[in-house]
């Protein structure tokens, strides 16, 4: 992959790695019965309770706004609202009618101001676009931004210097952002890792479109996994993804039900969307040595909890803070030329 590609370099991945590493948790690749050989990076540990504040820092660090303005299914936004506390930025997270309200309500603890707009995400972007334009406010959106994608890359990053003979990573894909940088930083250190996004199989925006040849924006989505519920595919997101996934495959809410209750036995507290990546995983069982992207651990019992943690004190409730541990259907085949081999 080289710059021509895509809008953006893989060295970008990197160069955020170094920008964020001051308010971003590297966190552990665990090991746990759940496959032979699997692997899974935990996410949920991240601030915030989930990978979303990696983009977030990229993009709020290097633009340097007063104002913000982000659309969210909610990790997002807490992202957004958590750093934006941290550095005196007012945020404004634009959510569709469906998002879950304990996300709006972690977003509002965190001081950030939330507006709810009919439609899908596809309508919550749109709004979210013109408030900014209207306002004069950043425009940090979840997924579809250079600076969004590098950051979120850095997941990849970690994982691949800290496994580097992993064969297969499974990545959950909601906006595309988290795939695009996972593809960025394999492409970055030379590594012939099998990516395989994972989508919900009533939103499945990026299988469809690179079966169409062009953008296709699918239905609102009624999915459990409500991170992942995007309608269309991104700019700066889709070539990444054409250009280097190996697959993407789709996995119905009974599976990622499924997932998530092993998760859960496991110690790994994950939301749904959290759960996506390892319901691809065990419909798959590749053999060798994968990894599973647990994205966040956002659940409504975890965002309660973080409230109540604070009942009675006078103080707000935060989003979850989560200490770091010790560190230890059909498939879509989609690219055409094979990979060189890895280092």
């Amino acid at each position: 992959m080289t710059a021509a590609d895509t809008r953006i370099a893989p060295a970008a991945v990197p160069a955020a790695a170094e920008r964020i590493a001051s308010h971003v948790r590297h966190t552990p690749l665990l090991r746990r019965d759940l496959l032979p050989g699997l692997l899974v990076k935990a996410e949920h540990l991240q601030h915030s309770g989930s990978f979303k504040l990696r983009g977030a820092a990229n993009a709020l660090l290097t633009l340097g706004a007063d104002a913000v303005v982000a659309g969210s299914s909610g990790n997002h936004g807490i992202a957004v609202a958590t750093l934006g506390r941290a550095l005196g930025v007012r945020v404004t997270v634009v959510m569709a009618a469906g998002a879950a309200e304990t996300k709006e309500a972690a977003v509002r603890a965190l001081g950030g101001r939330v507006v709810r707009v009919p439609g899908g995400v596809a309508d919550r972007d749109r709004y979210a676009k013109d408030l900014a334009a209207r306002t004069g406010a950043a425009l940090v959106p979840s997924s579809d931004h250079d600076l969004v994608v590098a950051g979120q890359g850095t997941v990849g990053l970690e994982m691949l210097r800290d496994a580097p003979d992993l064969d297969a990573i499974f990545v959950p894909v909601g906006g595309g952002g988290l795939l695009a940088g996972v593809c960025l930083a394999a492409a970055h250190l030379g590594s012939a890792v099998r990516i395989i996004g994972v989508e919900p199989e009533g939103a499945r925006r990026y299988a469809r479109s690179l079966a169409a040849g062009r953008p296709v924006e699918v239905p609102p989505s009624d999915s459990v996994a409500d991170g992942l519920r995007g309608q269309r595919p991104g700019e700066v997101v889709l070539p990444i993804v054409r250009h280097r996934v190996d697959e993407l495959i789709g996995v119905g809410d009974p599976a990622v039900l499924r997932a998530m209750t092993l998760l859960h036995r496991a110690g790994i507290p994950a939301e749904p969307s959290g759960a996506a990546a390892l319901a691809g995983a065990l419909r798959l069982n590749l053999p060798g040595r994968s990894a599973v992207v647990v994205s966040g651990g956002n659940s409504a019992a975890a965002l309660a909890a973080a409230g109540a943690a604070h009942t009675g004190t006078g103080r707000r409730p935060a989003a979850p803070h989560r200490p770091a541990p010790p560190r230890l259907s059909t498939s879509t085949p989609l690219r055409s030329t094979p990979k060189k081999d890895g280092p």
